[in-house]
């Protein structure tokens, strides 16, 4: 009787104590696939949107309309990631979702989210328990050139990734994916990627091919493979090799200094023409960077942390090479007699020519806004470009600042960006003024 007193009391206390300790926070969805933990299959789900405000380009349409600003509202990104270490030696990775979806991404067709995948690949380790080589191949955004090539979008310090990083994007790869095999990993503190990759043609990007000229666009015939490194040394710690994607920053959860150079070519890659396609000449395309990339805490106790990136990009497309982008252009088309493609937000965003890229941020310490409310990082940008066609020295300046409600899991951020606009007199592109833009983004990343 006595036993079964204290039994009972026991079993009470336990209860009641289990009753009074507070639920474990779930901080991923992470299926274990072995007791240790170490073979595991994790999701991640991402979604960026846009509110935005934007003086339009001079000539710019709005579904035929002339359009001198813009107001919108859009889904910059939203992904689902699926990977997982299957095994010590084997490794999957799948991503999945859609990008720059607003009121006008189905002029051309229906009214649905196209989503596709992004990623769809699988690696192997050749040395167990290490990063030494890494085998791997499928679709892919592992590739050369630099660090903001193959971002992180979940991470990043600034609103947005430096577009032209992406330097073939939607031209001949899916969204900077390509088909690709490659060697990845890391030897000491030297990281290195060696790519090898099948680009899409041209023709299959959904765009009207480009009319062929004296400047280079993209060939619209032949067949040839690229060909990639990217090379890093970390003098302090080493970053993470878990996916192929590069961090924006790690909030001083790391102290991280490196030193990056990359390149990309590729065998006739893109043609001229003197007479509307009768003759052509092709060109080879060749594109390298070195860059600094410096993310480290300041006040540990604090919690503050610089994130620092300087980077010169030398882009040979072939003579006169020039493409406008607008990210989620907000407008439909431009009046004739302006520049193709400068419409709504669009400016000169790749060229042959030479980039330097420029940016800095501070975070500031925890708590900065009261207990619970999360701080803020502020940032500046500066992408400034001397491309062939140009007059002068093209720069585009983005100034803005994190609200990081609980790091990048959950965010606002509102950036400023100013760039320059272009007045066409016969080939040439003449700066002609400067248009700005304002945008508020909310990130849910889990």
């Amino acid at each position: 009787m006595n036993t079964l007193i204290v039994s009972s009391a026991l079993l009470c206390i336990s209860i009641f104590s289990f009753a009074q300790e507070k639920p474990k926070e779930i901080t991923e969805l992470k299926l274990n696939l072995n007791e240790e933990g170490s073979h595991y299959f994790k999701a991640t789900f991402l979604n960026q949107v846009w509110v935005r405000y934007n003086e339009s380009n001079p000539g710019s349409l709005v579904l035929n309309q002339p359009t001198r600003q813009t107001f919108d509202i859009g889904l910059r990104r939203t992904r689902i990631q699926m990977y997982g270490q299957l095994s010590d030696r084997v490794f999957v990775y799948f991503q999945f979702g859609q990008n720059n979806f607003n009121y006008l991404s189905q002029t051309s067709g229906n009214r649905k989210i196209q989503a596709f995948f992004h990623d769809a690949l699988g690696e192997y380790r050749v040395s167990k328990g290490n990063e030494k080589l890494i085998l791997g191949g499928g679709l892919t955004i592992t590739n050369g050139l630099s660090r903001f090539s193959q971002p992180s979008i979940g991470t990043i310090a600034t609103m947005d990734v430096p577009v032209f990083a992406q330097a073939t994007v939607d031209q001949t790869d899916e969204f900077s994916r390509k088909l690709s095999i490659y060697a990845r990993g890391q030897l000491g503190k030297f990281d290195y990627r060696v790519v090898l990759s099948d680009p899409f043609p041209i023709a299959t990007n959904g765009a009207a091919l480009p009319t062929l000229s004296n400047n280079a666009t993209f060939a619209q015939e032949g067949h040839h493979k690229q060909y990639q490194g990217f090379f890093m040394w970390n003098f302090f710690d080493k970053e993470s090799h878990t996916t192929p994607y590069m961090a924006g920053t790690y909030l001083g959860k790391k102290k991280v200094f490196n030193l990056e150079a990359g390149v990309i070519t590729q065998k006739n890659a893109t043609e001229t023409s003197p007479d509307a396609g009768l003759t052509k000449e092709f060109h080879n395309m060749t594109l390298w960077s070195i860059a600094a990339f410096y993310d480290v805490p300041v006040h540990a106790e604090k919690g503050t942390a610089l994130n620092a990136y300087l980077g010169y990009f030398d882009y040979e497309f072939g003579p006169g090479y020039l493409r406008y982008n607008g990210i989620m252009n907000p407008a439909s088309s431009i009046q004739s007699g302006y520049p193709g493609g400068s419409q709504g937000n669009a400016f000169p965003m790749f060229g042959s020519g030479n980039v330097f890229y420029a940016q800095v941020g501070y975070l500031m310490k925890k708590d900065f806004l009261g207990e619970g409310n999360g701080t803020l990082m502020p940032y500046v940008s500066l992408q400034s470009a001397k491309y062939d066609r140009l007059d002068k020295q093209m720069n585009v300046l983005d100034i803005g600042a994190n609200w990081l409600i609980k790091g990048h899991s959950s965010k606002i951020t509102i950036d400023y960006q100013s760039r320059p606009n272009y007045d066409q007199q016969g080939t040439a592109l003449l700066s002609s003024g400067r248009r700005s833009q304002v945008v508020l983004q909310y990130q849910i990343y889990f």
